[in-house]
């Protein structure tokens, strides 16, 4: 490496705080925004699990750990550990919070016992737990009361918390598919092409795909096409839009035809670069039944 040149640094994000308060849904939010995250991680673990992160380098750019009283005795050393850390790697550290009420009626729906509670009731181990926390606490980088956020808020704060300005908001894949092979049982919409007239029956173009430029020039040139298109992406943008509000971050949207070899694919890979011009979507094309004929 040359003078000068920064060094590509990890960035290592501690999620703690009390029981209930929301841990795996910031878990399971931070690896839908591409984070590699770890749970239960025992804080002696984090030293190598860094290590091993900076060896991988732009392989494994973000990672998670999720340290709490799991850990029984281990968990006690994490106060030692974060600031010999920090030194030589972005860290931050998350700690969840929310009311002795809203734990114990969290606890309560579950019906798991708190983790310190011994034989005592659940609010006596969220009173242990919050008095081992409080030195944790006051160290953390970002504390969030949950006690009034139901896991959809959770997740929409954490995403806003710790997206990258790369990451985008939805998945999307656009699939074709043939309707004489069965709807595609994990799509979210699905667009009918049989409306237009089938290539298939003319014979220069039947051998051919809607990969082929001779058949996507057919396909969407004919009366309707162009008006579906614009129709539809148009009112894709409010969904998609909904859809990162709600934190569904996968959304297939499938594009069908009689065989799914023709129109459904030209069709397809038409609404995909339309749809790839709107903010906080990552567009892929998939073809069910091309070449199943």
């Amino acid at each position: 490496m040359t003078p000068g040149q920064p060094q590509h640094q990890q960035e290592v994000l501690i999620v703690t705080g009390m029981s209930g308060a929301g841990r795996s849904t910031v878990a399971n939010a931070l690896e839908d925004l591409g984070w590699y995250v770890v749970d239960n991680l025992p804080p002696q673990m984090l030293r190598p699990l860094v290590d091993l992160a900076e060896r991988a380098g732009s392989r494994l750019p973000r990672i998670a750990a999720v340290v709490d009283v799991r850990g029984r005795d281990f968990f006690s050393e994490l106060q030692e550990i974060v600031p010999a850390l920090r030194g030589g790697t972005h860290l931050r550290m998350i700690f969840l919070e929310a009311t002795d009420a809203a734990l114990v009626r969290r606890f309560e729906a579950v019906r798991r016992p708190h983790p310190l509670q011994g034989e005592g009731t659940i609010l006596d181990g969220i009173v242990a737990e919050r008095h081992r926390l409080s030195e944790i606490r006051e160290s953390s980088d970002v504390i969030i009361d949950t006690s009034d956020l139901n896991i959809h808020q959770l997740a929409t704060t954490t995403r806003e918390l710790f997206a990258g300005a790369e990451t985008p908001g939805v998945q999307v894949t656009v699939l074709s598919f043939g309707f004489k092979y069965g709807l595609p049982p994990d799509a979210d919409l699905v667009a009918d092409m049989r409306f237009l007239p089938n290539p298939f029956w003319v014979p220069e173009l039947r051998a051919l795909s809607g990969q082929d430029p001779e058949v996507s020039e057919y396909v969407l040139s004919q009366t309707g096409a162009a008006e579906f298109l614009e129709s539809y992406a148009h009112a894709l943008e409010p969904v998609l839009a909904g859809y990162q509000r709600e934190n569904k971050r996968h959304v297939t949207i499938a594009v069908g035809c009689t065989g799914g070899k023709h129109r459904s694919v030209a069709v397809a890979l038409e609404l995909a670069d339309r749809l790839r011009n709107q903010s906080g979507v990552a567009v892929h094309v998939r073809h069910r039944d091309l070449g199943r004929e």
